[in-house]
């Protein structure tokens, strides 16, 4: 297996020594430059085509995220930002993410390897999937909420799935959503206080009402509600009429609330009645929801390992690809 060619790009010396250093200890990846910015970081690519590429949020010039929306219409290609900000720079890590940024990580505070030692692990997983990440020029924002056509809904309840690499692939989605949209439940692992600033910005873009779950809040049409990240799980308790439920359980592989206690709270309550879609692999947290609501006869839509998503019914299976999602998805929606 060829190994993943990385391109750093960051203005600090110190940082792009730093951030080699660590690369270059996860197995099957290759530093191939060091780039101090934009401008050095466009010859990189064009003389040593990178597989993947970090990029610092903050840099003098044209920033990471303006660098990051060129890339994304010129030449897309995987990309994982790097901040020195934390919550105070929530919206922007968002931003990064709907554009299309695969991940966020924060930048250590102390210029020590050392530092980077609690990222090393989640970094190697990215940059193993990262080849085959769904890409694709993020949409324009026009400052306005699109009119989308009410939909003449099937009764059934949607779940889904994902983490920071899915951020853009949901707002391509909730796009198509109407106002009168399915009940819609969202698991999404991100980092701290990142949650709520995605349903924030997603709810100034797309039509459905978007909140933060609430425990004891009713399930209703034309909403899609965003788990909180804490220390509850979050699931449905019946369906129809349901209503979301926090309840005190230990982390799913790592993870609370955890998409698999979602997903399978959809199967128990609503059957066959639930469509469940998985925006990350299936041997991660989910994999285990994603095979309970097959096992009572609901649809699922998952990440596929070469591209594109599978859509499921028990034993039926059914390639998707990734501009055909949000039809497949309000297909199994509508009567």
């Amino acid at each position: 297996m060829a190994a993943t060619k990385v391109l750093v790009v960051d203005d600090s010396l110190t940082m792009r020594a730093l951030l080699s250093g660590a690369l270059e200890r996860i197995p099957n990846v290759e530093v191939v430059g060091l780039a101090d910015g934009a401008d050095e970081a466009r010859e990189m690519v064009r003389a040593f085509h990178p597989d993947v590429m970090t990029l610092d949020v903050e840099m003098p010039g044209m920033s990471g995220i303006d660098y990051l929306r060129e890339i994304m219409e010129t030449r897309p290609m995987p990309v994982i930002m790097f901040s020195t900000r934390t919550t105070d720079g929530a919206a922007e890590t968002v931003e990064a993410l709907r554009l299309g940024a695969i991940d966020c990580f924060p930048k250590p505070k102390v210029a020590a390897p050392g530092e980077l030692d609690a990222i090393i692990s989640k970094l190697g997983k990215r940059l193993k999937t990262a080849k085959n990440a769904d890409l694709k020029p993020p949409k324009s924002q026009t400052g306005g909420k699109p009119k989308v056509a009410p939909i003449d809904w099937n009764g059934r309840l949607l779940v889904i799935g994902g983490d920071s690499s899915s951020t853009s692939a949901m707002f391509d989605l909730f796009s198509h959503f109407s106002d009168n949209c399915p009940p819609t439940l969202v698991v999404q692992h991100l980092g701290p206080g990142l949650v709520e600033t995605m349903a924030e910005k997603l709810a100034g873009q797309v039509a459905p009402k978007v909140v933060m779950a609430q425990d004891g809040m009713k399930v209703e049409q034309g909403h899609i509600y965003f788990a909180p990240s804490g220390d509850k799980h979050v699931v449905v308790d019946a369906w129809p009429d349901g209503h979301i439920r926090f309840i005190d359980r230990e982390p799913v592989l790592g993870e609370r609330p955890s998409i698999s206690m979602l997903f399978a709270s959809a199967a128990k309550a609503a059957g066959a009645e639930a469509v469940g879609t998985l925006f990350i692999e299936s041997s991660e947290d989910g994999g285990t929801g994603i095979r309970a609501l097959n096992a009572v006869g609901a649809f699922t839509i998952a990440q596929a390992e070469e591209s594109g998503y599978t859509l499921a019914r028990r034993m039926a299976n059914q390639p998707v690809a990734g501009a055909d999602l949000a039809p497949s998805l309000l297909k199994l929606l509508t009567k």
